[in-house]
């Protein structure tokens, strides 16, 4: 089967391809419905399949769709490896079991939004919302009014307003103040909630569930976006100590970059989803990437964001500019291209293959 066949055009279609290829592998699915409906009025899901003994000491999850619109990459590359018959009859040998979760944001997936229903960025919403001060973000405060322009395009003042910033701190500190995350803008960008969303809910859910007897606990969460065309980051998720870099590297190669050491292409960011995974199977030995597929550059990136946040903001604006907008969005984190797939699918594979290697050591 090309690479092309496991890709979807629709979370519809993506379900279904999952569904259909963990039942042909002979996995019982767990599924949680979203309360809201998709863009076609079709219910949503976050799906969890398992591969493996429920006892497993060893577990690797790989994830899909904490990004909405980025599920396309990742439920592909979910779906291609479910018909993998050597992966999982090497992960058969090494005692690793897989959990395989599809669609952790189904709402921004089906909507082709980044974002949950709220607005949230779910790798922003891991926070103490009961009782901790939410993290400030001084630098988003000062420049919101031009990351979201009240009229689009954006003007040239507007965007002198950016370029200032950048000039004056850097390019890095740009895209740290606009992508690392804040609290105060519910109608920004990278906002990361008043309050857990039902996606982190139910992701919480299925990690007790699943994750809370294992000795050893891998995660492959995948993304698309930032870096170079098809090039696949594998960046740290994990604690950012001396023992778990060291590890990680032994892993999944030196090569692994970390966004503390200002080697990833991304910035820092606060609120990660990882941090779901010492706090749901505290119990275990814990080691992830976020598997970063490479598609625009990251300009073009941040200005479609932009774009679609205010599209958001503005229900009332054309529907012909809308549709532009949301399409620019979609593209800028899927290249539907047969050689993208194809990047897709070799770069996880090899992650996965890592991961269980290491599983077994």
């Amino acid at each position: 089967m090309s690479a092309c066949a496991h890709f979807s055009q629709t979370y519809a279609e993506a379900r279904s391809k999952f569904v259909a290829a963990a039942t042909t592998r002979g996995l019982a699915l767990q599924s949680f419905a979203h309360p809201l409906p998709g863009c076609s009025g079709e219910t949503l899901y976050l799906d969890a399949a398992r591969f493996g003994d429920a006892q497993a000491r060893a577990l690797l999850i790989v994830s899909s769709g904490c990004h909405g619109v980025e599920g396309y990459c990742g439920s592909g590359a979910q779906a291609a490896l479910l018909a993998d018959d050597a992966l999982h009859t090497r992960a058969a040998e090494a005692g690793v079991a897989i959990l395989y979760l599809h669609a952790l944001n189904p709402w921004g997936f089906s909507h082709g939004r980044r974002t949950t229903e709220d607005n949230v960025d779910l790798n922003r919403n891991w926070q103490d919302f009961a009782t901790a001060q939410l993290p400030a973000n001084p630098g988003y405060a000062a420049l919101a009014d031009a990351i979201v322009p009240a009229l689009w395009p954006p003007s040239a003042e507007n965007e002198a307003v950016l370029m200032a910033y950048a000039q004056a701190h850097g390019p890095k500190a740009l895209q740290a103040a606009v992508s690392g995350g804040q609290y105060t803008h519910p109608n920004g960008l990278f906002f990361g909630g008043h309050a857990p969303t039902w996606s982190r809910q139910a992701l919480a859910d299925v990690l007790t569930a699943q994750a809370g007897v294992c000795e050893k606990l891998a995660w492959i969460d995948i993304h698309s976006g930032l870096g170079p065309i098809g090039h696949g980051e594998r960046i740290l998720a994990a604690p950012h100590t001396e023992e778990v870099m060291r590890r990680a590297r032994r892993w999944w190669g030196d090569a692994v970059t970390s966004t503390d050491e200002g080697t990833s292409t991304s910035a820092v960011v606060i609120g990660t989803i990882w941090t779901a995974a010492p706090q749901c199977a505290p119990q275990a030995e814990y080691t992830g990437i976020a598997l970063e597929i490479g598609t625009v550059p990251l300009e073009r990136m941040i200005g479609a964001l932009r774009a679609d946040q205010w599209a958001q903001n503005h229900p009332e604006a054309d529907a012909a500019l809308r549709a532009r907008i949301r399409g620019a969005l979609r593209e800028a984190f899927y290249v539907d291209t047969p050689e993208w797939k194809e990047a897709v699918l070799a770069q996880t594979r090899s992650a996965v293959l890592d991961a269980m290697a290491g599983l077994d050591g």
